[in-house]
């Protein structure tokens, strides 16, 4: 039944509204509707009869349930949860049932105000949804005897659902490189929205809706933080368990690069150049092309509320459908770090608390445009003040979800800017839909005022290849549009006006650079054979049959690694066999009688499908990995081998299997291709192949190479498991180097097991695409190098002018040094790139 509730002034003191409250928390309604007060009594009161469901471990802040369900959240000061407690002296606890002017909490105020930025104290209606303001009091409180606030809506005690003790609690250790940003918030909301019951993520006395992506990254947590989970309802446990799974899953923060570039100092760059932070390396001339920020004039008042609201679910439906198109087209060209940026900008305009917001303000008399863009301006102030810089970045993704969902709401077709044939684009901080919506032949460089190295338009750059320097401040918006602009990323800088001079050694430089590319494209078709004779083989690494043309096109002898898990990521259930053969024959098909590698599916660990139910584990990349996840689901993998077995000819497949340890795993594998060859009707065998990734099976190469038909080495994991340096982890980037002496040391005891049964080795992992690596790997016997498709023709001039022999003796010396960075400083004197 619908009730009102009167709620009494917890201090005496003035009233203050939310929007005056100097933490745009509260003041952009983000914890939900109410008012402030500014106290001037010691001891807070309870405002209503109630159960206190949560008191903040510090005391300054506690939620009471009350008769009608509302939820009425009390925070006492501002940045309070610093003082640690001090200051604050509850006089209840969790589960207390309290009444109406009952004292709660004493507060220190002279202490606390000398330590904090504001006393001001906020009381809000945390489940705000269901529930109407009718009145808000103004000016003079008195403690326990003022009207504070009134509110209507929601259902008597009686009426709410029982949960019969369907509540599950747990803890979690936040593993999310960057902690709970854009995309490792919407992995958690899209495992919350897999069960029916409420799931809140509580962190330094506040709690986030774990539906919620703008919630959960407005509770600043960040990596190795613990974080508390609450699940109520029937399935509780099972909804908090996949919360923390999700929470305490590693994963790397996805911004291309392995370390974030560098910016440099103002002191070692000419005079007169603007200095930025190179978030993709290069060198550019071109015209200045200013994109403005999307700001157009939106009326603030509204007179009929329901049809502005209809007219904001229609704008949010037609910008999601824009973006899942977006999703599935860059998944389609295997542009996963496209794909990944665009995932998390759905969840953003699907996120229920940034309509909830605009529901709020459009109710309250505004326009659907005014409402969104407040509620979308009120999050960037969030995340600008929690003193993150990675996630003081996401403010660029609100912004192009605002700016998308006010082209939806008026209409506006927004001509796209002109742009020159060599285009500098200049802007305050580049959305992503901008960049990606512009051809790319006639972009030759980005320059921003803001934006960072690990921003999301600077993993678009670094994978299309476009020269980006960001962070240089408001000095490069007033550089002149069409003007003529020389800059240099990898240098860290942009001259302004450069002189005829300067333009003629730079177009020199990029003239000689493009002239060894185009030189070693002409000779890319012809093998890789070294100057003492020695034929070693250049693959590509690729995802999908236009990756595949790609390679043929850059002069690939074959594929060295074909990665099928782009077939099975974002989508609600496994391929069957049919979808697997036609994607595989496909590429097949595109490489015209060269030899595909084909790996099994590789996933676990810190790779998810989220139909893929896996258990939480406390070491990811120690648990269900490759082959293992397989094992552990042998359906999904019988029918990934039966879409194998199913392409033609099968003369030029090779199967290739992940995170084999020892050769038992390997004969079990081979038994049951055999089982369901000989069920297929087949009497070929395709060859198969392990691939090299941990310790075990580099030193028992012997072992493996007796069963398998050949061995490729992955450096990415094969570095992370020898070091015990995760991959996923920032911090040690640095130090997570494939040309580390034990990793040499591990590829040659790998080579030497492989000759003993006359099997050859290849190296598939990132070590391969590093031309100072190519004489190294030559040297200790590889016979193939799978790259990306790109740098074919690169890897191949290199062999060319390497004498194997050579390369040999000098190897053995590399083994001998005692870490990467020696390896590799003697490495670039005896073999120093043109």
């Amino acid at each position: 039944m619908s009730a009102t509730l009167e709620l009494l002034a917890p201090f005496d003191g003035p009233s203050v509204p939310l929007s005056r409250a100097p933490d745009p928390v509260f003041a952009g309604l983000m914890m939900g509707d109410g008012l402030a007060i500014e106290p001037m009594s010691g001891t807070l009161l309870a405002p209503c009869d109630g159960v206190v469901a949560q008191l903040a471990r510090t005391g300054h802040a506690l939620t009471l349930r009350a008769a009608n369900g509302a939820e009425v959240l009390i925070h006492i000061g501002i940045d309070t949860v610093k003082l640690e407690g001090e200051g604050f002296k509850p006089l209840i606890k969790a589960g207390d049932s309290v009444s109406q002017g009952q004292p709660l909490i004493e507060v220190d105020l002279d202490a606390v105000a000398r330590r904090a930025p504001s006393l001001l104290t906020m009381v809000v209606i945390a489940n705000g949804e269901a529930y109407a303001l009718k009145s808000r009091a103004e000016g003079w409180q008195q403690a326990g005897q003022s009207v504070f606030l009134t509110l209507s809506g929601g259902a008597a005690v009686d009426d709410l659902p029982r949960a019969s003790g369907a509540e599950s609690r747990g803890q979690a250790t936040v593993r999310h490189a960057g902690g709970l940003h854009a995309r490792p918030a919407a992995l958690v909301q899209n495992a919350a929205r897999q069960y029916r019951s409420s799931v809140q993520v509580e962190f330094n006395g506040q709690a986030a809706n774990a539906r919620s992506v703008v919630a959960l990254m407005g509770l600043g947590v960040a990596e190795d933080d613990d974080v508390a989970v609450l699940a109520q309802g029937e399935d509780a446990a099972a909804a908090a368990a996949a919360v923390i799974a999700a929470l305490q899953t590693r994963t790397d923060s996805g911004h291309g690069a392995p370390a974030p570039l560098a910016s440099v100092s103002a002191r070692s760059l000419p005079a007169g150049w603007i200095g930025g932070v190179c978030a993709a390396p290069g060198l550019a001339i071109g015209q200045v092309v200013r994109l403005d920020a999307f700001e157009p004039q939106v009326a603030e008042f509204a007179v009929n509320a329901d049809s502005e609201r209809d007219q904001l679910n229609h704008a949010l439906t037609e910008v999601s459908a824009g973006i899942a198109a977006a999703i599935d087209d860059a998944l389609r060209r295997g542009q996963t770090s496209q794909s990944d940026i665009f995932s998390a900008h759905l969840a953003l305009v699907d996120d229920p608390e940034l309509r909830g917001a605009a529901e709020r303000d459009i109710a309250a008399g505004h326009s659907a445009g005014h409402a969104f863009r407040q509620a979308v301006r009120a999050q960037c102030r969030v995340l600008s003040s929690l003193g993150s810089p990675l996630l003081a970045e996401r403010v660029a993704d609100l912004k192009d979800i605002e700016r998308q969902v006010l082209k939806a709401l008026l209409g506006d077709a927004q001509s796209e800017p002109e742009l020159y044939p060599a285009s500098i684009l200049v802007a305050e901080d580049l959305a992503p839909s901008e960049l990606t919506r512009l051809p790319r032949d006639r972009v030759a460089g980005i320059l921003s005022a803001a934006g960072g190295a690990t921003g999301h338009v600077a993993i678009l750059a670094r994978a299309l290849g476009i020269p980006a320097l960001v962070a240089c401040g408001p000095q490069v918006l007033r550089l002149d549009a069409g003007s003529e602009v020389l800059l240099d990323a990898s240098q860290g800088g942009c001259d302004p006006a450069p002189s005829a001079a300067a333009l003629a050694s730079a177009r020199q430089t990029m003239a000689e650079r493009e002239r060894r590319r185009a030189d070693m494209r002409a000779d890319a078709d012809g093998a890789a054979v070294t100057l003492d004779g020695v034929r070693v083989e250049v693959a590509a690494n690729i995802a999908n049959e236009e990756d595949a043309r790609e390679a043929v096109r850059h002069g690939a002898d074959s594929v060295g690694l074909l990665r099928t898990e782009f077939l099975f990521i974002d989508r609600r259930d496994a391929p069957d066999r049919y979808e697997q053969a036609n994607a595989y024959q496909a590429v097949l098909d595109e490489l015209q009688g060269r030899v595909a590698i084909i790996r099994t599916l590789d996933v676990g660990g810190d790779k998810e499908v989220p139909y893929l139910t896996l258990p939480p584990e406390p070491n990811p990349a120690l648990g269900l990995r490759g082959i293992r996840t397989g094992f552990a689901h042998p359906e999904m993998l019988d029918e990934q081998l039966r879409a194998l077995l199913m392409l033609r000819p099968l003369s030029l497949l090779r199967i290739l299997v992940p995170m084999i340890a020892d050769v038992g795993e390997l004969r079990l594998l081979r038994r049951r291709i055999d089982s369901l060859a000989e069920e297929m009707g087949l009497s070929e065998r395709p060859q198969l192949g392990v691939m090299v990734e941990v310790p075990s099976a580099a030193l028992l190469a012997d072992q493996l190479a007796a069963e398998a038909d050949f061995l490729s080495i992955g450096t990415n994991d094969l570095t992370q498991y020898t070091l015990a340096m995760d991959r996923c982890n920032a911090s040690l980037a640095a130090s997570l180097d494939a040309m580390h002496p034990a990793l040499l040391r591990l590829i040659e005891r790998t080579v030497a097991g492989a000759s003993l049964h006359g099997k050859w080795v290849g190296v598939c992992g990132a070590l391969a695409s590093d031309p100072l690596a190519t004489p190294v790997l030559i040297g200790l016997g590889v016979a193939e190098l799978s790259v990306s498709p790109g740098l074919v023709p690169e890897i191949k001039a290199r062999v060319r002018a390497l004498d194997q022999q050579a390369c040999l003796k000098r190897v053995e010396q590399l083994l001998r040094l005692d870490s990467a960075a020696e390896v590799r400083a003697q490495a670039a004197e005896w073999w120093p790139e043109a």
